[in-house]
């Protein structure tokens, strides 16, 4: 009878393709709805509660679903319903109550404990939820109840997971892992141990005690697993490595040349390579036991001769050419790691021989300086002292001279050819790094030729992929030179100028082809770099960025939107954010059930991992501050912006002191720049070099948590926690010192100047004129838009790095203020009056001033840009000769995204102040 009550709501099974059920089909209110229904002739129905308290919870209904979840879960014999569990999992999983979610089926485990669906589900919620100690009991009751295999190996992968990711001390931790151990032991002599996920977890558990003789003496077991270890290239890799931890390098090298004899692997190469070097060091070592040891040593050759001979047979079958070579400077560059380059020189000619042999050979591979490019820093970078090691420079610069020209002029033969020439010139550039050049003249020289051929040629016209790449090179090379000739503040005009060349290169090389994934993304961080938050983001939309890619590709332009003016666009991304950092844990919990209940289990860690670096994920903790900023922006009557900050929750964004504990991880693939250099250094690091501002911390993620906290204690009248958190605001802001751009700083005294106003005038006894002056000062020095020649480029520079941002920032605080005026009215406050009297002529000054930006803005920013950036500087004047000749619709188009950006912004602070008066 219950089923068929419940069936419309809950969804049991479906009536009919018109007349879903209300769950099935996700109507939470017509659900909501089919449950008041039954509950209007059955008050007391709890399974109907129960549903409908999940519904609320989906519907937003928060404190409603809360409470009458929690009566259903109270309500004696309840869980007696497997409806009611059912609806109050649900209701409390969406609620995020886990120890409530727990509580529904411990306590109907009470009524009918060896229930196997209970237990399974009990299990998965502790194991969705890192509860490794009620995962493991989970578990035990599951195995106990069916006797399976597979619920064993839940146990073990329970003890391994317990002891690898709880806070357990090391006694607890040791008696885990020995029970785990113990227990994959005993399976594999009782033929339990049968599949080749059982005995990942098997190894994981001696890997993480270090017992590697343990491992080997597995995988080269000769049983029933034998074969299956055979044909998992994984495992026979792990078994080569094994070898080497053990020492067994002649067994290594045995097992890795069979290994490699019938498919090829990198790591496999690694392991083989290792073996060789480690083996080639106990012969010299005996050899130098000896007397007369110095003639002796070339007896230790053969070893690498062998070595060498056999890569080289590798090399000859087809398709296997690559990682043979590839492995060859491996070897070199190893063996001159271990203090052995006299041998690398007799068996390998030396690791810059082997260098350029690899890079003749597969120039023509775009994939080719990708796997080059770190031997070159380990030949030309002394290892001890970081130096460089001039006379290898040398060399390798005369190599590429040799080289580069010959593969200028026969590039327009063939694609393969040209491609030659783009990996070469990413070389040029790596080595002028290396050297330290910081002669911006020399950065830009030869960029008329690559533009030559990326924009102008007959292979540019068919839109081949290497014109593409030329095309980017050049901007690199101007971007670089840019930063090179111009860090000094006083150069910021030359310097803005020259990433604006930068800039019209990449748009031209967009415009010739347009799916070109690397300009797009460097025209990105010029145009934030400019503060033209319009193009970036047309750019940034039309990437098509799949979810995988948020963490690197979002958080490029998260942020700089609400910091320009551009809330609302701004506002749009950051929820786009949020909603898939919402949505991954979802997944990532289908996915950890889906491994366990398909027996995969080398995914666990995976997922688990995955997971913990999501909830850690620096990204989603700034993802989520942006759009609490952003939202701050949002314009409404007094009455409904007082009722935002008194319910915002500021519980759920005062978790500042947890996030500076927990390790946040930088999810970011800095890769996806495609750097002609190594990420550490910094001085040639296009990534850092093309930062609008400071890389967002844990020092920001501080800030814009406490600020939405001050508002709402504000707003609930609660003025001690307001000076508490003020101060808080002021030794974060101090301590993070440059890791906060200037606009943060800004925006921090501004808050703690409102905070301040608020107390004072909460007072009523105390005089708050200085508190008001403060702020209303604050407010006015960020908007001063009086410029001495509003045509100079020191004007042009300003706007493009400071004056929208600090505007920005003015508005922000002059909204913060606002608020605190709607607050003190609502609270009948005697100081209102005084407050909204400053504020209103806070409104007229500052609406002068933007007004005056705006005038500024079209009178004179487009005729500066022409004048001051497209004529460029000398040391740009080819390029731009270049550009302006035959690309003169290019720049003028960056110059109008440009302006047509920064008017755009202005326009937005305009409406913004019109709105919140």
């Amino acid at each position: 009878m219950e089923q068929i009550q419940l069936r419309v709501v809950f969804g049991t099974y479906h009536i009919s393709a018109v007349d879903e059920p209300a769950l099935d089909c996700g109507n939470m209110n017509q659900a909501i709805a089919e449950c008041q229904k039954i509950l209007r002739k059955k008050p007391n129905h709890l399974s109907a509660q129960a549903l409908m308290s999940f519904a609320m919870a989906r519907a937003g209904r928060i404190d409603e679903a809360e409470r009458i979840s929690r009566s259903v879960l109270n309500t004696a014999g309840s869980l007696k319903s497997p409806y009611v569990v059912e609806g109050l999992s649900l209701a409390f999983r969406t609620l995020g109550l886990l120890d409530e979610e727990i509580a529904v089926y411990t306590g109907a485990l009470e009524f009918q404990p060896n229930d196997i669906k209970l237990n399974t589900k009990l299990f998965m919620v502790a194991s969705r939820n890192s509860m490794y100690k009620e995962q493991h009991q989970a578990a035990v009751g599951l195995s106990k109840i069916t006797k399976q295999d597979k619920h064993m190996w839940w146990v073990i992968a329970s003890l391994m997971l317990q002891a690898k990711y709880s806070k357990l001390d090391p006694a607890s931790q040791r008696l885990q892992m020995t029970l785990a151990e113990r227990m994959s032991e005993k399976a594999l002599v009782d033929g339990k141990l049968k599949t080749v996920e059982e005995l990942r977890i098997y190894l994981d558990v001696l890997e993480m005690q270090d017992k590697h003789s343990a491992m080997a003496d597995v995988l080269f077991t000769d049983g029933a697993l034998s074969e299956k270890i055979t044909n998992d290239p994984d495992l026979v890799t792990q078994r080569i490595g094994l070898l080497v931890k053990s020492h067994e390098y002649d067994k290594a090298i045995e097992a890795a040349i069979g290994t490699l004899d019938v498919r090829e692997n990198w790591l496999g190469y690694k392991h083989y390579i290792a073996a060789t070097v480690a083996k080639l060091g106990l012969a010299i070592k005996d050899l130098n036991a000896k007397p007369d040891s110095s003639e002796l040593v070339p007896e230790a050759l053969p070893i690498v001769e062998v070595t060498c001979a056999t890569l080289n047979r590798w090399a000859q079958i087809r398709g296997r050419a690559r990682g043979a070579k590839l492995a060859l400077v491996e070897l070199a560059a190893a063996l001159g790691a271990a203090g052995h380059s006299d041998i690398a020189r007799m068996t390998l000619s030396g690791l810059g021989d082997q260098i350029w042999e690899y890079v003749d050979q597969f120039q023509a591979k775009a994939i080719c300086y990708k796997d080059i490019m770190p031997y070159f820093v380990v030949a030309i970078v002394e290892p001890a002292s970081k130096r460089i090691n001039q006379e290898v420079l040398d060399f390798h610069r005369n190599q590429l001279d040799r080289r580069i020209d010959i593969a200028c002029e026969s590039a327009a033969q063939s694609e393969d050819l040209a491609q030659s020439w783009v990996n070469l010139e990413k070389i040029r550039y790596l080595l002028q790094a290396l050297s330290d050049d910081v002669n911006p003249e020399s950065w830009v020289l030869g960029v008329d030729r690559l533009l030559q051929y990326g924009l102008d040629s007959s292979q540019a016209q068919m839109k081949q992929a290497s014109c593409s790449d030329i095309v980017l090179i050049a901007g690199q090379r101007l971007i670089q030179a840019s930063f090179i000739g111009f860090s000094e503040t006083s150069q910021h005009p030359q310097l803005h100028a020259g990433l604006f060349s930068a800039l019209c290169v990449l748009e031209a090389g967009i415009k010739q082809n347009d799916g070109s994934f690397l300009l797009k993304l460097y025209a990105i961080r010029i145009y934030l770099f400019l503060s033209c938050y319009e193009r970036a983001r047309a750019i940034y939309d039309s990437l098509n960025i799949k979810n995988i890619q948020f963490d690197t590709l979002g958080f490029l332009i998260n942020g700089h939107g609400t910091s320009l003016g551009c809330y609302v666009q701004d506002l749009e991304l950051c929820y786009e954010g949020v909603g898939f950092y919402d949505s991954s844990g979802g997944r990532i919990s289908r996915g950890l059930e889906s491994s366990y209940n398909n027996e995969t289990y080398s995914n666990i860690t995976d997922f688990i991992e995955f997971r913990d670096n999501l909830k850690n994920s620096l990204q989603r903790k700034c993802t989520h501050r942006c759009a609490l900023r952003g939202e701050a922006f949002e314009p409404g009557s007094q009455a409904e912006i007082v009722a935002k900050w008194v319910e915002a929750n500021a519980d759920a964004i005062g978790h500042t002191d947890e996030a500076q504990e927990e390790a946040l991880h930088d999810n970011r693939d800095v890769n996806v720049m495609s750097l002609l250099t190594p990420v550490d250094m910094p001085k040639w690091n296009l990534e850092i070099l093309t930062r609008p501002a400071p890389l967002p911390g844990t020092a920001w993620i501080a800030v814009y948590s406490i600020i939405p906290q001050i508002m709402h204690h504000i707003a609930t009248a609660n003025v001690e926690d307001v000076e508490a958190l003020s101060k808080k605001l002021l030794i974060v802001a101090e301590d993070a010192g440059d890791s906060l751009s200037r606009q943060d700083h800004l925006l921090v005294r501004g808050v703690r100047q409102v905070a301040a106003l608020y107390a004072r005038a909460v007072d009523g006894s105390q005089s708050f004129d200085e508190q008001l002056s403060d702020l209303v000062g604050t407010v006015t020095e960020a908007l001063t838009a009086e410029t001495p020649d509003a045509d100079s480029p020191e004007t042009l520079s300003e706007m493009a790095s400071t004056t929208i941002r600090n505007a920005t920032v003015a508005t922000e605080i002059y909204i913060y203020a606002c608020s605190v005026r709607y607050i003190l009215n609502k609270q009948k406050s005697p100081s209102t009056k005084a407050v909204t009297l400053a504020i209103s002529q806070l409104r007229k000054s500052s609406l002068a001033k933007i007004s005056a930006l705006r005038s500024l803005m079209n009178n004179h920013m487009r005729a500066s840009i022409d004048k001051n950036w497209v004529t460029s500087t000398a040391m740009f004047a080819v390029p731009a000769k270049f550009m302006q000749n035959k690309r003169r619709a290019i720049v003028d188009s960056v110059a109008k995204s440009c302006f047509s950006g920064w008017s755009r912004s202005v326009k937005n602070l305009v409406q913004l102040w019109e709105q919140w008066s």
